[in-house]
């Protein structure tokens, strides 16, 4: 049998940080346990991914089995993909908040065979549709109350507990450690590593099939491009796993550098993490970072007086400060010893709760509002953006760590090209890669095509889906707008966000929601008026700055009514709408808008798990409000 590079492959990862960058017993991953933080070795990790192989093989799980997990970020999850993917199987990870019917479609499209399970809410969902996903064939929760909940009787899947796994997997790995081996070395990189289901904002979910060689190659040229990574970083990882964007830029780049990767507890225990922790890299969302800034914001200027000035003048010396640098130029003796002193009296106290050590973050998902991403330039905080979809493994273009531009999302990677394709006319504008990089370079917008290294292999059992995506020269269609501007790839929408308004102008939501999501009193908007006169919205307000400035208590959030109908409310928000306005072309401003009580939500269908709006749904959920808006705007005229 053939042995190809191990490097090549996700399992081969890992085991070439053992062979040539850390000693077995190092610290790979960081978890806490009963309220005390714990170090995983490489060993113990490998160790448990031969168990898992072990297991599944004495199953007679073969190559291109389908195998899933349902589970939180955690060492289980690590131990769990080690394992299957070594002798060949493919991971189906989905995400936990999908609804039962959801879950059940992913199960029995991908055909799988088993399920690992993180806690008893899920376990419970997976027991209510079992017996309608006739494939699989094993449950397997991990943790410890399961036996707590009842089995239905005429269950066809064994339950067996990932405890119980690991204690049969480690009794088997001696019988079937060489085998294990031989599987492992004759993984390909063009067999199939993952399918990733699509949450999309409509349709059925499809499953994005990812081979092995299109995540060792996008994290291979992520690392050339971003090449202060190294063995001594900590990773903080609180990102779902079962997205792309944190499977490949956390988890598999710390498995290709031999960096640690440490597991948050949850989103609300973060900021303590962070100062446990004391993370060097730290991936995330747009949104984390805009309510970092609007906190620090909040914080550096609410008591007004000297502590205001000082506040705002430390960010006007950043800023100074790294324009200069960015422009190339060696920032003055003056300059320089400002900046001293705003480090000490306002960056070192921000930069002390993210731990104190972070070399840079990664912001992805979503495009990153410019402003945010120049105050934090500003504090000295490097945030990288990058750019891709799922199909894409998911990294198409990255910022360089020494080249800034912001309000892009950084330079093509190596081995792809980007084309800009002509929304109208198909014509292809132009097409750039890493090697024709010029800082100068400009060019008009357009749909975001690539082809490359980075393209999925196509949509699982759905060829047709996947030709409409691919065309015959082989370029993936990514559905957004885009240009290049300096060199680096800008993201202007999503196509069919695109609204065209009854005059026949085009707005992008993306870029106009970002202005007016400058406000600290607007946390989400959602831009309406496709074939309208003019554009409306629905908003939702910040819950924190509306509590404090109106003082309401946590009852009126409870109130049935979905639209707040308090004028002082809208008025106070309307301000900073009139504000943010002058900063818009005439068509693109709001002229009407509906205050939303509470944030759309993922359990009423209106947002996907990685946070977009579905703009149909929720044109059609409250299309009588919308109707409403537009009738009183025009009574009022």
């Amino acid at each position: 049998m053939v042995s190809f590079n191990e490097f090549s492959t996700v399992p081969g990862l890992l085991r070439n940080v053992v062979e040539n960058i850390h000693p077995p017993e190092d610290t790979f991953l960081i978890h806490k346990k009963n309220e005390e933080w714990e170090n995983i070795s490489f060993k113990q990790t490998l160790n448990k991914a031969d168990a898992v192989a072990a297991f599944f093989l004495e199953k007679k799980i073969v190559k291109g089995d389908r195998l899933g997990l349902i589970i939180e970020n955690g060492p289980d999850y690590v131990y769990y993909d080690q394992g299957i993917q070594q002798i060949g199987a493919i991971n189906v990870s989905i995400y936990p908040t999908l609804s039962e019917q959801e879950v059940e479609y992913i199960i029995n499209d991908s055909g799988m065979k088993a399920i690992l399970i993180g806690n008893p809410f899920l376990y419970k969902k997976v027991l209510k549709i079992a017996d309608n996903c006739r494939a699989l064939l094993y449950i397997i929760p991990a943790f410890a109350e399961y036996a707590k909940t009842v089995v239905p009787g005429d269950l066809h899947a064994e339950v067996i507990s990932f405890e119980q796994l690991l204690a049969s997997g480690t009794d088997l790995t001696p019988s079937y450690q060489s085998q294990i081996t031989e599987r492992r070395t004759a993984l390909r990189p063009s067999d199939t590593s993952s399918l990733v289901y699509t949450s999309g904002t409509t349709g059925t979910p499809k499953g994005v099939m990812l081979s092995h060689g299109n995540f060792v190659e996008n994290v291979k040229v992520c690392l050339q491009q971003i090449p202060v990574i190294d063995e001594t970083d900590v990773f903080l990882s609180f990102l779902p796993l079962s997205h792309v964007f944190e499977r490949t830029a956390t988890y598999h780049v710390c498995c290709a550098q031999g960096c640690r990767m440490a597991f948050a507890q949850s989103l609300e225990l973060l900021a303590k993490n962070m100062g446990e922790i004391k993370p060097t890299v730290m991936n995330c969302v747009p949104r984390l970072l805009e309510r970092i800034h609007d906190k620090a914001i909040k914080s550096g200027t609410a008591d007004g007086g000297l502590k205001s000035k000082i506040f705002l003048w430390a960010l006007e010396t950043g800023k100074n400060y790294r324009q200069k640098f960015e422009a190339g130029q060696t920032p003055g003796l003056f300059l320089s010893t400002e900046k001293m002193i705003a480090e000490k009296l306002v960056f070192s106290k921000i930069k002390e709760k993210t731990g104190g050590r972070l070399k840079f973050m990664i912001s992805g998902g979503a495009a990153l509002p410019k402003n945010v991403g120049e105050f934090f330039g500003n504090l000295g905080i490097k945030v990288l953006e990058g750019f891709g979809l799922t199909e894409t493994s998911p990294v198409m273009s990255v910022t360089e760590y020494d080249r800034q531009v912001y309000g892009t999302v950084g330079r093509v990677i190596p081995g792809i090209e980007i084309g800009i394709q002509d929304v109208e006319t198909k014509d292809i504008i132009n097409i750039q890669t890493h090697e024709t990089f010029n800082e100068d370079f400009e060019c008009a917008e357009g749909e975001i095509i690539v082809r490359g290294h980075c393209v999925m292999q196509g949509y699982f059992n759905k060829p047709a889906e996947t030709a409409e995506a691919i065309d015959k020269n082989n370029w993936f269609h990514t559905g957004d707008i885009g240009r290049f501007y300096k060199g680096n790839l800008q993201i202007t929408d999503r196509l069919k966000n695109m609204i065209v308004n009854a005059y026949g102008k085009n707005v992008y939501p993306t870029p106009v929601e970002n202005i007016y999501l400058k406000s600290m009193k607007i946390e989400q908007l959602f831009l309406i008026g496709d074939k309208r006169e003019y554009l409306t919205a629905i908003i939702i307000p910040n819950r924190e700055s509306l509590q404090e400035h109106f003082n309401l208590p946590d009852a009126f959030f409870t109130q049935p009514e979905i639209f707040i109908s308090e004028p002082q409310i809208i008025d106070w928000i309307g301000q900073d709408i009139k504000k943010f306005s002058n900063e818009l072309s005439k068509f693109e401003r709001i002229k009407n808008f509906k205050v939303k009580r509470n944030p759309f939500s993922m359990d009423e269908g209106e947002i996907t798990p990685t946070m977009k709006i579905k703009r149909k749904v929720v044109e059609k959920k409250y299309v009588e409000s919308i109707n409403a808006m537009y009738a009183a705007s025009v009574e009022a005229d």
